[in-house]
């Protein structure tokens, strides 16, 4: 007999159905030579401490660090989670060859991995590795199953990723907890949270040490247009106003006027981050229920697997891609005239270099059920549009500068005309302000002017205030953690976080939400920021890698190499053993007392 295991009872329910495993038993379908059972996610954690020493089920400084020679496995301590596990056990058992259906992921092996680590699997074991739950996707996936020992680096990867952060956490929490923490408090660390948690303290506290100064600026109205004085920003006022004095009574002549016409590319495709970054500025969405949501759409099959970081599509996706705009029957007055023409292959999305285990979010082109709710619908929307526009004409655009001169200072004014609209057709129903961000002192259609021409104008001195930073949000957080590596100074580490940044896209979100738990952070309306409890933890984490996504940017470099084959997770550890020894060492040393 075959066994499958999907990851959730509902994928397992569907890939049943495919293989034609139709009879229901306790936590399992059977039928047609198969029978598919599921996890629940994790069926299996790591051990606790006392596990391996009963001296680490206390907390004392003396027992840190806790390093064990060998990190064990054991099924979650939960009624259901323990049933399941034991059916799965017992289908295994009598296994002829069993087929690792998990997300295609590195979170997504490693939960299978460490259910047949514990059931001690003898038999053959082939993955099915596929990026979305069509039926199409699922049977040619079969028809392609791949040697589980092809994902052995990965799994790896998954390995030293979870030990990692067990080792780290449990061992930085208990040292910054037993020296620090006044009475019955506990200070949690960990190695993608703490940095997180640094960036929003750090801009909190730039905000609130921010002192406004003044500036002046200079401004001409000329034929009801606004002109800027190209001197910028003047921060000494008795300055500015002598330039104002020396262009009253002068007349502005235009000096130049230059056309430029350019073309505007539609916008990448999603990955799961800048999808959960629109969500919560277009509908206010957090990026935990952006990532529930957009799972969900992915489970009803209607787009492909959710937990990605790449906005590309590998080259062979392309010849799907008509069939996918012809299904797309709810945006027919945009698809219709695309896919009676040759498709455009634009190399900003077929890029199969820049596609790893999966490619960007995209619809499946399978029908819409009638049960969506209104935030599957919203997030559908955006997926759906921004997959159209991939394939519509460039936004055709002109840009207008006119420059002008009065008494001996320079003046400027940009205009931006669409000529042709193109993809941005699709978004006609958004705001102005979602379609296009004007840059500062760009204006729409300007009247005509010629160069030459001059004549009398208003001009004005105008009082302005630098301003601090903006307070986080979720959406700019996102960001923030996606492109930490610009505050890594190592290059090679900094090549690194382009790829993952701070921790991986399926984890930001539920990072966020526990700082909020842990009440380190809190929303304040719209904003992100940090809460008496975060910024004395900042205070007392005096260990600069702890705060710094360089931490987090060495470790996402080592993973990724073990996936790849370049590195063991034998150095991995190895090293991560010596580092935690030397924070261990100097947070002991340090003559602070409670």
């Amino acid at each position: 007999m075959i066994v499958c295991i999907a990851e959730k009872p509902s994928v397992g329910m569907e890939i049943a159905k495919i293989l034609g495993a139709n009879n229901r038993h306790d936590g399992y379908m059977e039928g047609n030579g198969y029978q598919v059972t599921w996890t629940f996610g994790h069926l299996c954690q790591l051990c606790p401490p006392e596990t391996y020493n009963a001296e680490w089920k206390k907390w004392t400084l003396q027992g840190l660090p806790m390093l064990p020679d060998s990190y064990k496995v054991k099924v979650i301590d939960n009624d259901g989670i323990k049933k399941q596990f034991k059916i799965v056990k017992e289908l295994f058992s009598k296994a002829t060859e069993i087929v690792n259906c998990g997300d295609a992921g590195q979170e997504g092996e490693l939960i299978q991995r460490w259910v047949m680590s514990l059931c001690k699997v003898k038999c053959p074991v082939k993955r099915l590795w596929i990026s979305s739950l069509t039926e199409e996707a699922i049977r040619e996936g079969f028809r392609n199953l791949k040697p589980q020992s092809n994902f052995d680096p990965l799994y790896k990867a998954g390995q030293a990723r979870a030990i990692g952060d067990w080792v780290l956490g449990l061992n930085a929490s208990r040292l910054y907890t037993l020296k620090y923490a006044p009475f019955k408090k506990t200070y949690s660390i960990g190695r993608v949270q703490t940095p997180t948690l640094a960036m929003v303290v750090n801009r909190d506290l730039e905000i609130e040490n921010f002192k406004p100064t003044p500036y002046w600026t200079i401004t001409t109205d000329y034929r009801k247009v606004t002109f800027t004085c190209e001197e910028g920003k003047f921060t000494d006022e008795a300055k500015a106003k002598a330039v104002l004095n020396a262009i009253r009574g002068n007349i502005l002549r235009i000096t130049s006027v230059e056309e430029k016409r350019g073309v505007e590319q539609p916008p990448q495709l999603y990955d799961l981050t800048s999808l959960q970054v629109d969500c919560n500025k277009k509908f206010g969405m957090s990026a935990e229920a952006t990532l529930k949501t957009v799972q969900s759409l992915y489970e009803k099959k209607v787009t492909t697997y959710p937990r990605v970081d790449t906005k590309y599509l590998s080259d062979d996706i392309f010849a799907k891609c008509p069939g996918i705009l012809k299904n797309l029957t709810d945006y027919s007055n945009f698809t219709t005239n695309i896919i009676n023409k040759p498709l455009i292959k634009r190399d900003k999305v077929f890029n199969s270099s820049k596609v790893t285990d999966h490619h960007a979010i995209i619809p499946t082109g399978e029908s819409l059920p009638d049960n969506l709710s209104s935030n599957e619908r919203k997030v559908y929307d955006l997926i759906a549009r921004r997959f159209i526009a991939e394939f519509m004409p460039a936004c055709g655009f002109a840009k207008t500068i006119v420059t002008a001169r009065c008494a001996s200072y320079n003046f400027k004014v940009t205009g931006k005309t669409i000529l042709s609209p193109g993809w941005q057709l699709i978004y006609s129903k958004l705001t102005t302000d979602e379609q296009e961000e004007k840059k500062e002192g760009e204006v729409g259609n300007l009247p005509r002017f010629i160069q030459g021409e001059a004549g009398e104008h208003a001009p004005a001195l105008v009082k302005k205030m630098t301003t601090p930073p903006k307070r986080y949000t979720e959406a700019s957080l996102l960001q923030s953690m996606e492109t930490a590596g610009k505050f890594v100074e190592n290059e090679l580490l900094q090549e690194a976080m382009k790829e993952n940044g701070i921790g991986r896209p399926s984890s930001r979100a539920s990072i966020i939400e526990t700082l909020i738990k842990r009440e380190y952070i809190k929303r304040e309306r719209k904003n992100i920021v940090s809460t008496p409890i975060g910024r004395e933890l900042m205070n007392i984490v005096k260990y600069k890698m702890l705060k710094s996504p360089e931490l987090t940017g060495e470790w996402e470099h080592k993973l990724r190499q073990i996936e790849r084959g370049a590195y063991t997770k034998e150095q991995f550890m190895s090293e991560l053993t010596d580092q935690i020894v030397k924070i261990v060492s100097e947070v002991k040393q340090d003559p602070y007392k409670k």
